[in-house]
């Protein structure tokens, strides 16, 4: 970049061409189960598709050999910030997580980008030169992919990763007696609203852009080390969202414990102040007939309970007799992490849900 291209690159405001961004503009998760109902049906899809529609799972795993699956998965969104590199780290740092919530490790990306035409060349070399060091952070290689006109920017990856067939993190492997940890904080959907309307402190934007910018690698790594079986990524469905199937997955119910969130910097107060995405309404819709609130629960913390997470952690599943071993783990790789709830066995004829206690 030369010193007249830096001017424009600083001035141009990605978030001005857009309505929502990040996970937030998600399509609700009540609208997306309805169009897909069907696909994927049982004896419709090859023996070596080990993880794709049925049940869905946070990315497709094909079977190649005994101890080789392929994981393929896909990601994109609108700006969520203004400056162009941070949103091509943020949408990769998303879109790498899926291999991560499934265990594996990444080999290449492909970008899925769409931009209009007026954007200034050095804005979107921007954008393509954060994703490519944040896939080269992960350990692949950025190795071409798809552009397109569009007035609204989008911008995400294909991402192509690997892992043992016998070592995948699957959100049906939770089982009664778990702890539920959490990887990262709560609150990145707030707090980009928040910022948007004029009410987040600045401060607390730059914390929540330093947690989404960053990898659940280290995390995922932990979690195959020791054998657990049950994990998913927190992002545009919320913490209850995620939660929720990962418990129809396993046939369970989930109950958390508001009092142990943790919540980023101002998200709370945000919440508070009524900020809260067009996404979460989809996401209260999809969860209201599976959950029981306590009546102690206060509704900023419902309100982060459902508040769509952008490149948010990883929500594992761990035995009872594994927990100091994966929290001594994860604090030796340098992972923030939290007991957030317990994973308990349904009643005679209950169907799998949630409790936010």
């Amino acid at each position: 970049m030369t010193a007249l291209d830096a001017p424009a690159l600083t001035a141009f405001r990605l978030t001005e061409l857009t309505d929502c961004g990040g996970c937030a503009a998600k399509l609700g998760a009540d609208l997306l189960a309805d169009a897909l109902t069907g696909l994927g049906a049982r004896g419709t899809e090859p023996d070596e598709l080990i993880a794709g529609l049925a049940p869905a799972d946070d990315a497709a795993a094909y079977l190649v050999s005994d101890d080789l699956a392929i994981i393929g998965t896909l990601d994109f969104f609108p700006p969520l910030v203004d400056d162009a590199r941070t949103f091509g780290e943020i949408a990769a740092a998303n879109a790498l997580s899926d291999v991560f919530a499934m265990g594996g490790r990444v080999l290449f990306a492909l970008s899925i980008a769409a931009f209009p035409e007026e954007l200034p060349p050095d804005v979107l070399a921007a954008v393509f030169g954060g994703a490519a060091d944040k896939v080269r952070e992960a350990g692949g290689t950025l190795a071409g992919g798809h552009t397109i006109r569009d007035p609204e920017p989008k911008y995400g990856l294909a991402v192509i990763g690997a892992a043992h067939p016998d070592r995948l993190l699957r959100k049906g492997g939770a089982r009664p007696g778990d702890a539920l940890i959490l990887t990262k904080r709560l609150g990145t959907g707030l707090i980009v609203s928040g910022s948007r309307q004029g009410l987040a402190e600045a401060a607390d934007l730059d914390g929540a852009i330093d947690q989404m910018r960053a990898l659940n690698q280290p995390a995922s790594e932990v979690f195959v080390a020791h054998g657990i079986a049950g994990a998913t990524d927190v992002t545009g469905f919320g913490l209850l969202g995620h939660g929720l199937e990962m418990a129809r997955g396993s046939g369970t119910r989930f109950v958390f414990d508001s009092s142990a969130f943790p919540a980023l910097p101002g998200a709370l107060e945000l919440a508070a102040a009524g900020v809260e995405t067009g996404g979460a309404a989809h996401n209260r819709r999809y969860v209201r007939p599976a959950l029981e609130v306590a009546g102690a629960v206060s509704a900023e913390l419902v309100t982060l309970a459902h508040d769509p997470q952008t490149s948010g952690g990883l929500l594992a599943a761990v035995p009872a007799d594994r927990l100091d071993g994966v929290r001594t783990a994860l604090r030796d790789a340098g992972v923030d992490h939290w007991v957030v709830g317990r994973v308990e066995a349904l009643e005679n004829g209950a169907e799998p849900g949630l409790r936010l206690a």
